[in-house]
């Protein structure tokens, strides 16, 4: 099926020819005006939610089903809307390679999307690294405020993997070029400013969270924020497109808000607020994806998109791989063929994953995302499990046969999703402290209590000196497993969560716990994606999508 021109297209979703600014023929960016006037104008849809279990370090199709998803609602006669993350380079020129699904289950332009499409994330990445110099040339002049150049937290952001940034030293040059103070990269996927943009519901709202972002502290322990320099409006005005949504479509024509980019390990891991708004005002459905697996992805869109909104999802969809589960069940990530008995081990993952869904109130409905060389032996295997789990399943192929492949899927999610009325339960209360968010956050998961680090400790009383102890909490660690250690696979029993480090995100309005070894800034396999890449002579890339 040949894609409408992005005008056509918005058109026929309701979206008036001033309400929205095109880049090039198949996108473009639809003005907050349109936003503001659908929610007066036009009932609610639903939202669905796409999570899945712990993947592999190739992925299970989650983006692929969420889109073969959309496309099957839409060829069941439900108007369905598509919200998804943007792309990070990170990932595209790393392992995974590119985020716009696969096969006959993928948006388009691809290769746009992928790589710099209408320049969100660059303009993310320069309003963090504008507050960076800011920062910088504060200390320079004389720092009036009184920073503590020992203890700036605000790190500097690139759209990439590069573990060499992870930490660094600046202003080696002499007096002239700055005080020299250690400093750090984040990925522009775990910036603060990516949060800010993600859950902000407005211009204003997204001036105010950039001016609360804490830069670092005094000697005597007082937090200085961006309003203190002052920054907030010139971020904001480098945020001025980024924030409006990106509409394009699937290459079966199905409507896709493309909108911000935070990961699920160590971020909120779900695409803009303006998004889902401006999705369930122009549909039934608005089927959507939270990252990774249900303990992270899952987890924050209930305990903090889901309350900072007040969105709740109608049904979340949970998609499982026979490939990911014999590999929790003992199977070697990269070997073939059937291995009933590795599935059979490997079971107890997906069980932990509808517990999470469950214990939030969410109905579940599974997608078993069939690959090619799976065996109709492991779908019965996992169909007849799925039923005396007492949850609807179905097996997609998405990625073969687009919407086709996922219309009984569609059937099952449009049922449930329509049945539901009841208003799904949140993990916490907001006045718990942060301690105890983290503690049943982890008891989610599995752990058996939370080991918390000196720096943790400490972190802890510098949050409730600040009043930030009713923020919901955002953990960051591996997606692998359940647990804060990537080899403890299938469902762990036995241990405990390390906390390292209580990072606050007051613009975004969370608290970063660092688990494990997670870090912020991703680096480059031995044999990255990048070396498969190329630009043909006719200007056409190869290999990135």
């Amino acid at each position: 099926m040949e894609p409408r021109p992005v005008t056509e297209l918005a058109v026929d979703l309701g979206l008036r020819p001033e309400e929205i600014e095109r880049y090039g023929t198949w996108k473009c960016k639809v003005h907050l005006a349109a936003v503001e006037r659908l929610r007066r104008e036009r009932p609610e849809g639903k939202i669905v939610l796409v999570t899945a279990i712990n993947p592999t370090k190739h992925g299970e199709g989650k983006t692929t089903v969420t889109i073969g998803l959309a496309q099957g609602l839409a060829r069941i006669g439900k108007r369905a809307v598509i919200a998804l993350r943007e792309p990070s380079l990170g990932p595209v020129f790393g392992v995974k390679g590119g985020a716009t699904g696969g096969g006959k289950s993928t948006l388009v332009p691809a290769e746009d999307i992928n790589l710099h499409f209408t320049g969100d994330l660059h303009a993310i990445t320069s309003a963090n690294n504008l507050l960076s110099t800011l920062i910088d040339a504060h200390l320079h002049h004389g720092n009036e405020l009184g920073l503590d150049p020992t203890r700036i937290t605000w790190p500097r952001c690139l759209d990439m993997n590069d573990r060499a940034l992870r930490d660094i030293v600046t202003g080696l040059g002499g007096p002239t070029n700055g005080p020299a103070r250690e400093g750090h990269f984040v990925i522009t996927a775990a910036s603060e400013v990516m949060a800010i943009l993600c859950l902000s519901d407005g211009v204003a709202d997204l001036r105010q969270r950039l001016g609360n972002i804490i830069i670092g502290y005094r000697r005597d322990g007082g937090a200085v924020r961006a309003r203190d320099l002052h920054a907030q409006g010139a971020m904001a005005v480098l945020l001025k497109d980024a924030i409006q949504p990106n509409l394009v479509q699937s290459c079966e024509g199905v409507p896709a808000l493309v909108h911000g980019g935070p990961f699920a390990n160590i971020a909120h891991g779900t695409s803009s607020l303006l998004a889902a708004q401006l999705g369930l005002r122009l549909g039934d459905f608005v089927v959507t994806e939270a990252g990774f697996g249900a303990d992270l992805g899952f987890e924050k869109f209930m305990d903090i998109f889901c309350r900072r909104s007040g969105l709740y999802p109608a049904c979340a969809v949970l998609v499982v791989t026979a490939r990911a589960l014999k590999h929790h069940g003992g199977m070697a990530e990269e070997a073939q063929g059937e291995d009933l008995g590795a599935l059979r081990r490997g079971l107890p993952n997906l069980e932990k994953h509808l517990e999470i869904v469950r214990a939030f109130g969410v109905p579940p409905v599974v997608a078993i995302n069939r690959f090619a060389q799976d065996t109709d032996a492991e779908m019965n295997l996992l169909l007849a499990h799925c039923e005396k789990l007492k949850v609807p399943a179905a097996v997609t192929d998405c990625f073969a046969r687009g919407g086709e492949g996922a219309e009984q899927l569609a059937h099952l999610v449009a049922k449930v999703g329509e049945a539901s009325a009841r208003k799904p339960t949140l993990l916490y209360a907001g006045l718990e402290d942060l301690r105890m968010k983290v503690e049943r956050v982890a008891r989610l998961y599995g752990a058996d209590g939370v080991d918390w680090d000196y720096a943790a400790e400490r972190s802890l009383a510098r949050l409730k000196d600040l009043g930030l102890n009713e923020l919901p909490v955002c953990v960051a660690k591996t997606q692998y497993s359940l647990s804060d250690q990537p080899k403890l696979l299938g469902r762990p029993k036995g241990w405990r969560l390390g906390v390292r480090e209580l990072l606050p995100s007051a613009g975004a309005g969370f608290v970063v716990a660092l688990a494990g070894d997670v870090v912020l800034m991703p680096g480059l396999g031995k044999v990255p994606a990048a070396v498969h890449m190329d630009l043909a002579a006719d200007g056409t890339p190869k290999g990135v999508s």
